[in-house]
């Protein structure tokens, strides 16, 4: 496949880098010569340098024969300008971010319009969906949900008191007495383990395990973990993100603070919030904020423009007796050194808009996607092609590639959670957590031709 990426910012580079790896043909259009001297020199991809709302240079990069056309630099009227330029060629998927909530308008927001710009996707609405739903398993740093959800992926710390630190899964699974749980990987010291049966839970481990929505609180007991909704939310920043949370959060009946140094923004939210408590104040103002009960939160969200201060409003907030803490961080690279500083999740606004683009162009034999923000793994919701080496056949005889592992089954709407002997139906849909080395084996082996 071709793809043409506009933007070499954090969401294309990652992108590119995604891409690439998988050997599709990407092409990179920007207007900083440097940066993509630099990219191409990391990454196999070519590099065009310009403008991608030039026609001049969309023909250099080759738009007649290009497959997929992302838009993501840092100017909405450049992403919608070089996608809508792209209308006149046989391109099948166009992808553009927009920042602006006036260009949301309308129903623009995830549908097909008259743009012709099949995904408009906003970094905001984005990090504010994975905040959202982070809120209601506050045990968890991660989910996603797959087969409608009916089926969860959820990432957890495991602590230095946790009751199964130094068990393998085998010993796990006897505890549990039921086949209701898989342990897809294992990330330590920032490597990504496919765990199998003789593999230990060590203090320190992020582990993800596919979980059927009804069985969450049972495997949460079973790991001595517990998940609530929280009753006490501060929100520090009061921007789009901060609104759009606390506007939701509202609506779940929680208790939410927003704090916001702008005295303009504090009257926004005041008149556009029912019941959220406004305070005009710096996040960092320990005093302040202990008077108004930071120490009794359940749940801090870190949401300015600077990381600076969400990292030190999250870990003030923690010292004071905070029970958890979701930060916002610009710099996808700080994200896996914040958990040794006591930050419980560390999210990137453009980090979830790349993974969000990547479940979007993905779909066909692909279902659901969800990307492993501190890894470089991926899950991906794939159908069993109609070919007689998986018809009727056990799990352990189809030698699925090194570094992927079946999280799932779905199968006629109900979730199957496999072990070896499970027999594999031709039309099974299945969850399969994998690294991004074995993205392009496994999209093979499961391909009509592969």
């Amino acid at each position: 496949m071709r793809i043409i990426i506009v933007g070499a910012g954090q969401v294309g580079f990652y992108l590119c880098e995604r891409f690439s790896t998988e050997g599709q043909q990407v092409v990179l259009i920007d207007t900083n010569q440097a940066k993509l001297q630099r990219i191409e020199r990391d990454l196999n991809i070519m590099t065009v340098h310009g403008s991608g709302a030039s026609a001049r240079i969309l023909a250099e990069a080759g738009i007649a024969k290009t497959d997929l056309f992302i838009a993501v630099t840092d100017s909405d009227e450049v992403n919608l300008i070089s996608c809508i330029m792209s209308r006149p060629y046989e391109v099948a998927t166009r992808v553009a971010r927009v920042k602006n909530e006036d260009f949301l308008e309308g129903g623009l927001f995830h549908e097909k319009n008259d743009l012709g710009i099949d995904l408009i996707i906003s970094p905001d609405w984005a990090l504010s969906d994975e905040i959202l739903a982070l809120c209601k398993v506050s045990a968890a740093f991660h989910m996603a949900e797959f087969a409608k959800g009916q089926l969860i992926l959820l990432g957890y710390k495991i602590l230095d008191d946790n009751p199964r630190v130094g068990l393998n899964l085998f010993q796990i699974q006897k505890l549990h007495g039921s086949h209701r749980f898989i342990i897809t990987a294992i990330i330590r010291e920032g490597k990504t383990i496919i765990p199998r049966g003789e593999d230990q839970i060590l203090a320190g481990d992020k582990i993800y395990v596919t979980v059927r929505r009804s069985d969450i609180s049972a495997l949460e007991q079973l790991f001595a973990l517990s998940s609530k909704r929280p009753e006490k939310v501060f929100i520090i920043g009061g921007g789009s993100i901060g609104y759009i949370v606390a506007r939701s959060l509202e609506e779940m009946n929680v208790d939410v603070t927003i704090v916001e140094m702008n005295k303009e923004r504090c009257e926004f939210l005041s008149e556009n919030l029912n019941r959220t408590v406004v305070l005009n104040c710096d996040g960092l103002e320990a005093h302040d904020l202990l008077e108004e009960g930071i120490d009794l939160a359940d749940l801090v969200i870190s949401l300015t423009e600077s990381d600076t201060t969400n990292i030190l409003s999250s870990l003030l907030a923690k010292h004071h007796g905070t029970k958890k803490c979701i930060t916002k961080i610009t710099r996808h690279d700080f994200v896996p050194l914040l958990g040794n500083l006591g930050i419980d999740v560390a999210l990137s606004a453009r980090q979830v808009a790349a993974s969000m683009i990547l479940r979007y162009v993905r779909r066909g034999v692909v279902g659901s996607v969800a990307t492993i923000m501190d890894s470089d793994a991926e899950v991906m919701e794939m159908r069993v092609p109609a070919r007689e080496k998986f018809n009727s056949v056990h799990l352990k005889e189809l030698h699925f590639p090194k570094g992927s592992i079946v999280g799932a089954i779905v199968r006629d709407q109900q979730v199957l959670l496999p072990s070896g002997e499970t027999i594999i139906e031709i039309g099974d849909n299945l969850v399969i957590f994998f690294t991004k080395n074995a993205a392009a084996d496994l999209e093979k082996f499961l391909s009509d031709e592969g």
